[in-house]
């Protein structure tokens, strides 16, 4: 695939992604990719990665289900051993490949989503209810009211 320049692209069911499922709420939707081979002018051998697909999460602020929509790109360098990643162009990451030289386009896509998955997880469109933070934002919204301080005790016992 490397030598002929091959390109492939097409969708895959998220449902399909067994190790992503683990990490998702749902598995509804599907992945779009392009995988593109080829090799550099120092001849190091590649694989460009793009992928875009919706990925529904669990926000660890809301504990709601949200989605992500996660668009990747990236280029990694195909490594027979681990001491070729040393030679490999500062743009790719490093792709071990079997000794056999096959290579599962379904996996190497599912791990690059799992890398592009948020630690935690949070949906930017959330914000705590007003029962945890404690204060009503349609009361202050500008955030200028002033709590009583707690070392105002302490200035006094000072005097």
């Amino acid at each position: 695939m490397v030598s002929a320049r091959r390109s492939f692209e097409g969708t895959l069911a998220i449902a399909s992604l067994r190790r992503l499922c683990g990490a998702l709420a749902s598995t509804d939707g599907e992945v779009s990719f392009e995988l593109d081979f080829g090799r550099d002018s120092f001849g190091t051998s590649y694989v460009d990665v793009r992928a875009s697909a919706p990925l529904t999460l669990i926000c660890q602020r809301t504990l709601e289900p949200f989605v992500l929509p996660v668009m990747l790109q990236t280029r990694l360098g195909l490594i027979a051993q681990e001491r070729e990643e040393a030679g490999l162009p500062p743009d790719c990451e490093p792709l071990l490949v079997a000794e056999d030289g096959r290579l599962r386009p379904a996996d190497v896509i599912e791990d690059e989503l799992l890398l592009a998955l948020p630690l935690v997880p949070v949906n930017p469109d959330s914000r705590l209810p007003d029962e945890v933070t404690g204060h009503d934002l349609a009361e202050d919204p500008a955030g200028e009211g002033h709590s009583e301080n707690p070392f105002a005790v302490l200035r006094e016992l000072k005097k």
